[in-house]
C-alpha cells in the first residue's frame, strides 16, 4: 500500500499544483517544486525508499524523451524562415558561451573543480520546454521572439543533455584507474561521441517516422489505436537509441516530433492533442518526484555564495550569449532584451546533475554533494526570476499583451460583420474567417482583417499564431466566437480550435434550441462552445431580428440608466451583446460572472420602436449602419 499511495500523491500533488498556478497565474514549476520538496525530506509523505529504487532514473529519462517528442510535434519549419539565423545562433554560439561562462562562475564563485565546474556550467546550459512553453503560454509575447523562444527551449534540450554527457564521460576517462588520457584523445572522444549521437538519432528518427507515416497513411490500425501504437514507437525509438549510445533517445524523439510535424502524408492533430495531455501528467509527476527525492541538507547551499552564482547565471552570462547570438543576424534589440531575460532551467537539468551526481561520487567526493542542489537553486531561483518578471518586462518592451480581448469570429455573414465592428469601435481586435470568398470580400472592404479558410483544415492551425508572428495575425485575439448556423460544424470547429484557445473562450452560438437540451440521437453540449449571447438566443432568431430592422446600440451605464431601467425601456426583447469596462470586453454568455455598473459601456440589439428617446437621448448613441458594396455584387448565401 505504501508504493501505491506514493504513487497517488505524485499524481494528486503534480495535477493539483498545476491547477493551483493556472489559478493563482504563478508559473507551475514554482509550485510543482515546493509540493515536491514538502511532500518528500519536510514531511515524509513520499518516502523516500520509494525514490531511490533503480526504476527511477530510466522514468525519469523516458518521460522526457517523451515531452521533448511533443515539443518538436510543434516546430514548424516555415517559422525559421524569419528566425532561423537567430535560432542558429542561440543552440550553437549561445550554449557555448553559456557553458563556459557557466563554468567560469562555478570555479570562481562556487569553488568547484575545473572539470566538475564545466560539468556544471554544461548542464547549465539546458533551458527545455517544460518551463520555457509554459511561461510563453502565459506572457504571450508577440512577433518573432515567441517563435525563437519555442525553438530554443526545445532543441537545446538534447544539445544541452548531449554536451553534458560528453563532459561527464571525459571526465570518466581522465579518472579511469590507470588511464593516462590527454588533450587530444580527450578530443577525439568527443567527436567521435557527437558523430555517433548524430548519427543514431538521425538513422532511428528517420526510420521510426517513415514506418510510423506508412502505418498510418495506409490505415494498417484503427483510429483508437493511432495514438497507443504511436506512443510505442516513440518509446521503442528512444529505448534502442539509448542503448546504441548514452543521451541519444532526447535527440531522437525530438527529430522524431518535428519530421512529423512537417510532413504532409498524413494529419497529426490528433496524436498532438493526446502527447499533450500525457505532457501535463509526466511534467507534474518528474517535478515532484526529483524535488522530492533531495534531502534537508540542501538547504545548507542556499546561501549568499550559491545566491551569487545565480545573479551571475542571470544577469550576465544569459544576456552575454543573447548577444553573441545576435551578431550577424536581424534580431532587434527589443526582442534581445526579452530573450536575455528568459531562460529557466527545467527537467532535464534536473534529471541530468541527479544521475551525474551519482556516477561522480567516488570521483569528487568532497564537491559533488554541491551539485544537486546548486542545480535545483538555480531552477527555482530562474523560473521565480523569469516566471514573476517576464511579462512586466514584456508589456514594458511593448511585446506582449497578457490578457488578448480580442475576437475571432468563424462565420462572416452581414449581421456578424457588423458585431466584429461594434467590437472594434471599442478598441479591441477582430478577425474573420469564411469560406465564402464574397463575405471575406465585404468584410475586407468595410475595414475589417478577414481570412477565406475552413475552419476545419488542418492548415489553419499552424497558420493561426496569437502571438502575432503566424500567416494569420492574431496579436491580442484572446476569443473565439463560431457565429455559423451550421450546428455539427460549429461543434468540431470548437473541438479543432481548443489547441489555440482555452474552453472557457470558445462560445458558439447555437443554430436551434435542441442544440442545447440535446435529446437521442443529438449532439451533447460538452461538444460544443459556451452559449454564446445566452442559451435562449439562436442564431437564426438573431438574423430574423437584423432582417426585420433591429439595430445595434451602445449605452453608457450610469445611476440613472442602468441595465434594469434599459429592460424597462426595452422590455424583454432587447439583446444584450458585449459589456466594454475600461481594456476589458466581456461577452454575454451562459453564467456570467459579473454585473453591468455605471461607467460600463453595453452593446444592444434592439427594436428602435420600442425606445424611449426622452429616457435614452442623452445616453445612447447609434453605430454607423452597415455600408452595403455596390449593388452589382451580391452577397453568397
Amino acid at each position: 500500500m505504501t508504493l501505491l499511495f506514493g504513487i497517488a500523491t505524485i499524481l494528486l500533488l503534480g495535477i493539483g499544483a498545476q491547477w493551483l498556478a493556472w489559478k493563482l497565474r504563478l508559473p507551475s514549476i514554482l509550485l510543482l517544486l515546493l509540493a515536491g520538496f514538502v511532500a518528500g525530506p519536510a514531511t515524509g509523505l513520499i518516502g523516500p525508499d520509494m525514490l531511490q529504487g533503480d526504476w527511477v532514473n530510466p522514468f525519469v529519462s523516458l518521460s522526457i524523451g517523451i515531452i521533448l517528442f511533443e515539443g518538436g510535434l510543434s516546430l514548424r519549419l516555415s517559422e525559421l524562415r524569419d528566425v532561423g539565423p537567430s535560432v542558429r545562433n542561440l543552440i550553437t554560439a549561445g550554449v557555448l558561451t553559456t557553458w563556459l561562462l557557466a563554468a567560469a562562475a562555478a570555479y570562481v564563485i562556487l569553488g568547484f573543480n575545473p572539470a566538475l565546474a564545466l560539468l556544471t556550467g554544461a548542464i547549465l546550459t539546458v533551458t527545455g520546454p517544460t518551463v520555457v512553453v509554459p511561461l510563453l503560454r502565459q506572457v504571450r509575447p508577440k512577433g518573432r521572439v515567441s517563435a525563437i523562444a519555442k525553438w530554443e527551449g526545445i532543441t537545446i534540450d538534447p544539445i544541452g543533455a548531449v554536451l553534458a554527457v560528453l563532459v561527464m564521460e571525459v571526465i570518466l576517462l581522465i579518472h579511469e584507474p590507470g588511464a593516462s588520457a590527454g588533450v587530444s584523445t580527450a578530443a577525439l572522444h568527443v567527436a567521435e561521441g557527437l558523430l555517433t549521437e548524430i548519427v543514431v538519432s538521425s538513422v532511428i528518427a528517420g526510420v521510426s517516422v517513415v514506418l510510423l507515416v506508412v502505418t498510418l497513411r495506409r490505415r494498417l490500425v484503427p483510429d483508437f489505436l493511432r495514438n497507443p501504437v504511436t506512443l510505442t514507437l516513440v518509446v521503442l525509438a528512444f529505448v534502442i537509441a539509448e542503448s546504441l549510445q548514452h543521451e541519444a533517445g532526447l535527440l531522437t524523439t525530438t527529430l522524431m516530433g518535428a519530421v512529423l510535424a512537417n510532413q504532409s502524408y498524413v494529419s497529426v492533430q490528433r496524436i498532438v492533442e493526446f502527447k499533450e495531455n500525457l505532457q501535463v501528467l509526466l511534467i507534474g509527476a518528474l517535478f515532484i518526484i526529483l524535488s522530492a527525492r533531495l534531502d534537508l541538507s540542501a538547504l545548507q547551499y542556499l546561501d549568499a555564495t550559491t545566491l551569487a552564482f545565480l545573479a551571475v547565471l542571470i544577469v550576465l552570462v544569459r544576456p552575454a550569449a543573447v548577444f553573441v547570438s545576435s551578431l550577424g543576424t536581424d534580431m532587434g534589440w527589443r526582442e534581445g532584451a526579452f530573450l536575455s531575460w528568459l531562460a529557466p532551467r527545467g527537467i532535464v537539468a534536473a534529471a541530468v546533475a541527479s544521475l551525474f551526481a551519482y556516477q561522480l561520487r567516488d570521483i569528487f567526493p568532497e564537491q559533488v554533494g554541491a551539485l544537486v542542489p546548486v542545480v535545483f537553486i538555480v531552477i527555482f531561483g530562474t523560473v521565480a526570476v523569469y516566471g514573476l518578471t517576464a511579462a512586466p518586462l514584456a508589456r514594458w518592451l511593448g511585446l506582449a499583451n497578457p490578457n488578448p480581448q480580442g475576437v475571432l469570429f468563424i462565420g462572416a455573414t452581414g449581421w456578424v460583420r457588423d458585431l466584429a465592428r461594434s467590437i472594434q469601435a471599442f478598441g479591441h481586435n477582430v478577425f474573420l474567417i469564411d469560406d465564402n470568398a464574397e463575405r471575406v470580400r465585404r468584410a475586407e472592404a468595410e475595414g475589417l482583417p478577414a481570412r477565406r479558410a475552413d475552419a476545419l483544415s488542418e492548415s489553419i492551425l499552424d497558420d493561426l499564431d496569437l502571438s502575432g508572428s503566424g500567416e494569420i495575425d492574431l496579436g491580442g485575439i484572446g476569443r473565439l466566437l463560431i457565429t455559423i448556423p451550421n450546428q455539427e460544424v460549429g461543434a468540431l470547429a470548437a473541438l479543432h480550435f481548443s489547441e489555440v484557445f482555452d474552453s472557457s473562450d470558445i462560445y458558439q452560438l447555437p443554430a436551434s434550441s435542441s442544440t442545447l437540451r440535446p435529446t437521442e440521437g443529438q449532439m451533447p453540449e460538452y461538444l460544443q462552445g459556451r452559449p454564446l449571447f445566452g442559451e435562449d438566443i439562436l442564431y437564426d432568431d438573431l438574423t430574423e431580428r437584423f432582417d426585420r430592422g433591429e439595430k445595434l446600440r451602445v449605452v453608457e451605464l450610469s445611476t440613472a440608466i442602468n441595465f434594469d431601467t434599459l429592460k424597462e425601456v426595452y422590455g424583454d426583447q432587447f439583446v444584450p451583446l458585449f459589456l466594454s469596462r475600461g481594456d476589458e470586453l466581456k461577452i454575454f454568455a451562459e453564467n456570467n460572472p459579473w454585473t453591468p455598473r455605471p461607467g460600463d459601456q453595453l452593446l444592444i440589439l434592439v427594436d428602435p420602436a420600442a425606445e424611449t428617446p426622452s429616457v435614452l437621448d442623452s445616453a445612447t448613441s447609434l453605430l454607423d449602419e452597415y455600408t452595403a458594396p455596390p449593388a452589382d455584387v451580391a452577397e453568397e448565401g
